[in-house]
């Protein structure tokens, strides 16, 4: 996908979210993905029924609370965000879609934004396809530019859940799921990911070995 058509089809529609996406800034040695932590690793978060009053405005207004709380923001309020890399640009990429469960999805990359001073998280980024489904029905996954903590949102059948995993780099939960993917070999599996997924984990424990020898 080209500059152009990525920034109409991807940057326009989250900037209108209040999120404002800065290219090739992504710190180096950030965790790939993250999945399969466990309760012993989450630190925080919320859940709402689709039937709450004011869901969109709840939602967003108990996001910000949890990103400010779990330190998600940096000064410049700048973070990760998980998006789809290549065309697949308008696929709602729902959590049940998770790679483990054998469906085919485009790529993941972590991508740099900034939050601006509008935005609406659980609307209009909701409805971009790119952070849910529709307003309301929230899905994406984000992180500190540090890896300090991770925020996941799924939308489930009754309602929607967001959690907050402190440190999920160094979960042992995580690092277990992780290698497990990367050298599963599944039909349908994202093979660029897995390969991504070895080399990080692979960084690790070359870095790890390395400060033993010390």
């Amino acid at each position: 996908m080209g500059i152009q058509e990525r920034e109409r089809k991807m940057y326009r529609p989250l900037r209108r979210a209040g999120l404002e996406v800065i290219p090739n800034a992504v710190p180096n040695d950030t965790v790939p993905f993250v999945s399969g932590y466990r309760p012993e690793d989450i630190v925080g978060g919320f859940s709402h029924r689709y039937e709450t009053p004011r869901l969109v405005e709840r939602l967003n207004e108990d996001w910000y609370d949890l990103a400010v709380s779990s330190g998600l923001f940096d000064h410049r309020r700048e973070f990760l965000v998980l998006l789809p890399r290549g065309t697949h640009t308008h696929q709602a990429l729902l959590p049940k879609e998770h790679l483990h469960y054998g469906r085919h999805t485009p790529s993941w990359v972590w991508t740099r934004v900034r939050l601006l001073d509008r935005w609406d998280i659980m609307g209009r980024g909701a409805a971009s396809a790119f952070l849910g489904i529709r307003a309301g029905h929230p899905g994406f996954s984000m992180m500190a530019l540090d890896s300090s903590v991770y925020i996941g949102c799924s939308t489930g059948e009754i309602g929607v859940d967001v959690r907050a995993v402190a440190h999920p780099a160094r979960s042992e939960n995580v690092l277990q799921d992780l290698a497990w993917y990367a050298h599963g070999d599944y039909p349908r599996s994202d093979k660029e990911l897995q390969k991504r997924i070895a080399s990080w984990l692979a960084g690790r424990a070359l870095g790890a070995a390395g400060r033993s020898d010390r």
